[in-house]
């Protein structure tokens, strides 16, 4: 009988190499000063397809070219769920040890970008940057970076498995 290859293994391979890309990306956006660029969502995002494309790929040729949609859906998930892991403890890192006053530099711009909208009165805006530094605590910004990467990386794999997945014409073999 064919024994069945690890799914939680390749998952956590590609999700410990994800998260180290993510780790890059984030660092680049840090250095150059463009944590509001949109370029690095759009980059992180496909960062994320490349990989879950690789891992479903890399599952898919250990068991013998074959793989259930639901298997392609639980190595995605738990491939996202390692690189929120990794990801979100390097940004909170570099949040709190490294550079500290990277979070008072977004908020500067997030005020700036509100006032030249000019749809906001002063007092919102006070208001909103209130109760924005209240949720940017170093233990909230943590778990809320691995919800989001792993909501993301679901979501993402629920598209890439269904492309990705080759069901065996006998389900007995």
């Amino acid at each position: 009988m064919n024994e069945q290859p690890s799914s939680a293994l390749v998952a956590l391979k590609w999700g410990a190499i994800l998260g180290l890309a993510l780790m890059g990306i984030t660092l680049v956006m840090y250095l150059t000063d463009q944590a509001t660029n949109p370029w690095f969502s759009g980059l992180t995002i496909g960062a994320m397809v490349a990989f879950l494309i690789i891992a479903m790929r890399d599952y898919r040729s250990l068991n013998a070219g074959y793989m259930a949609y639901g298997e392609g859906l639980s190595v995605g998930s738990l491939a996202s769920a390692v690189a929120g892991i990794l990801s979100s403890a390097f940004v909170t890192f570099y949040n709190v040890v490294i550079d500290p006053t990277i979070q008072q530099k977004a908020f500067e711009q997030a005020r700036e970008k509100m006032e030249e909208q000019g749809t906001m009165s002063d007092e919102s805006i006070d208001q909103a940057m209130e109760w924005s530094q209240k949720l940017q605590s170093p233990g909230f910004t943590f778990i809320a970076g691995v919800f989001g990467t792993l909501f993301i990386g679901f979501l993402l794999s629920l598209i890439v498995a269904a492309f990705i997945r080759r069901n065996k014409t006998n389900p007995f073999e």
